[in-house]
């Protein structure tokens, strides 16, 4: 059995820049809250806890005086919250997520509808949603399945970081088909990672030559279930793992060639423990 693992995998800069500032943190002592989960990976998540990198579902809940937001970002008025109740904030926010915040804060104060498209109960579409005020509407679909206040007559469409850019030009094509009667400007704005969507693309390709695709990462991970989902797009057995314990033997039976990807918020660590299992059921990796 051959294991192939992607060339595009694992920890982007965004991602590898907030858990390195929270060990930065742990090694000098310094308590620390994240506001939520610093990425969307368990077993990071755990590891920082074990260094003494503790998680706090909102600045109400923090118990010293530093918090950190997630590498997701939040809204503007968490610093004015920090501030009023004396909490040191550090900001973690993945640089791209925080390019996006200023997108949509500036296409709202121009007058734009914002419209995200993205997972409107996702910790960085909120964040993002925040940043745009009240003009501003989130969703995966079109006709948004909500009844919408917003006059819809200049919009600004605007991705989750994490999204694919064949969903996204698909969503932008439905909202022209049925806005161009009414809306008298439409402006589009690519907010899309490209380290996310390389990676997408690297999974697409090895998926189409592989009888078996493992995709490692965080239940809650959108960036890994889209991988998931682009490796099973491409026709080929996939199975979304966090650990190499989840691996079942019966997956690999008859299988000649399996392919190995992980989304942008699992650890190097995480990918080897996968890849030695694979080596233990009869593997050998492909140089």
């Amino acid at each position: 059995m051959e294991i192939i693992v992607s060339r595009k995998k694992g920890f982007c800069a965004g991602v590898r820049r907030a858990v390195e500032m929270m060990e930065r943190f742990a090694r000098e002592e310094v308590p620390i809250e994240t506001l939520g989960s610093i990425v969307h990976n368990p077993q990071v998540v755990e590891r920082l806890a074990a260094k003494g990198v503790t998680a706090a579902e909102s600045l109400v809940q923090v118990r010293g005086g530093t918090a950190a937001i997630t590498a997701h970002g939040m809204g503007p008025m968490v610093e004015e919250e920090a501030k009023s109740r004396g909490i040191r904030l550090i900001d973690a926010t993945c640089p791209i997520v925080k390019k996006v915040h200023l997108i949509a804060r500036d296409l709202a104060a121009a007058g734009y509808d914002v419209v995200i498209f993205g997972d409107p109960k996702h910790q960085e579409v909120r964040g993002i949603a925040e940043w745009a005020g009240e003009r501003v509407l989130a969703t995966l679909e079109w006709p948004p399945l909500a009844r919408s206040k917003l006059s819809l007559r200049k919009i600004a469409l605007l991705s989750q970081t994490t999204q694919g850019e064949e969903d996204f030009r698909l969503f932008i094509n439905k909202v022209l088909e049925s806005s161009l009667g009414r809306a008298r400007e439409v402006r589009i704005v690519n907010t899309i990672c490209g380290v996310t969507d390389a990676q997408k693309g690297a999974a697409r390709e090895l998926a189409q030559g592989v009888d078996l695709m493992l995709v490692i990462g965080g239940r809650a991970s959108a960036n890994t279930r889209h991988l998931a989902e682009t490796c099973a797009r491409a026709g080929v057995e996939t199975h979304h793992i966090e650990t190499a314990g989840e691996i079942d033997p019966n997956w690999l039976r008859g299988k000649n060639r399996v392919g190995v990807t992980a989304g942008t918020s699992t650890p190097d660590w995480v990918i080897e423990e996968v890849v030695a299992a694979l080596e233990l059921e009869g593997g050998e990796v492909l140089a």
